[in-house]
This record gives C-alpha cells, sequence and structure tokens, in this order.
C-alpha cells in the first residue's frame, strides 16, 4: 500500500513539472507572436530563438519526466530490500 501511494505522489510530482514546462513553452511561442506582429522582418532570427527556448524549455520537462521515473524504482529498490532485511531478521529471530 505504502509503495502504491509513493508511485502515485511520483506520479503528481512529474505532472506538476510537466504543467510548468506547458506555461513556458506557451509563453516562448507566444512572444514570438508578439515579436514577429512588431517587426515581421526579424521573423526568421526570432524563429531560431523560438526553437532555442522551446528546446530548452522541453529539457526541463524531461528532467522532471526522469526525475519522477526515478523516485519510483528507487522507492521500488527500497522496499524490497527492507522486506528482505525484516525476513532475515525473523529467521534468525532477532
Amino acid at each position: 500500500m505504502l509503495l502504491q501511494a509513493a508511485k502515485f505522489i511520483g506520479a503528481g510530482l512529474a505532472t506538476i513539472g510537466l504543467a510548468g514546462a506547458g506555461v513556458g513553452i506557451g509563453t516562448v511561442f507566444g512572444a514570438l507572436v508578439i515579436g514577429t506582429s512588431r517587426n515581421p522582418s526579424l521573423k526568421d532570427e526570432l524563429f531560431k530563438l523560438a526553437i532555442l527556448g522551446f528546446a530548452l524549455t522541453e529539457a526541463i520537462a524531461l528532467f522532471f519526466i526522469n526525475d519522477g521515473i526515478f523516485n519510483s524504482f528507487c522507492i521500488i529498490i527500497f522496499c524490497a530490500i527492507e522486506r528482505v532485511c525484516s525476513s532475515i531478521g525473523r529467521a534468525l529471530d532477532f
């Protein structure tokens, strides 16, 4: 039961990070539209900078996903180690 709860908490924390990345990507492309409408001659340069901003923001989202997955596996491993140690303790009558 504790393992299931920990997995859901990790998934929720990863989702929070993804929501922030979604807001960041929207901000980047919103700024691209505003910049292009103010100065259309800079469209190509602004687009390059927007793609760079998109890539960096998406990298942050991937870090959050990676962190959520890593935390889930660590919790699984620690729970397995705890079960093994308690089984050994019971077998040795500690």
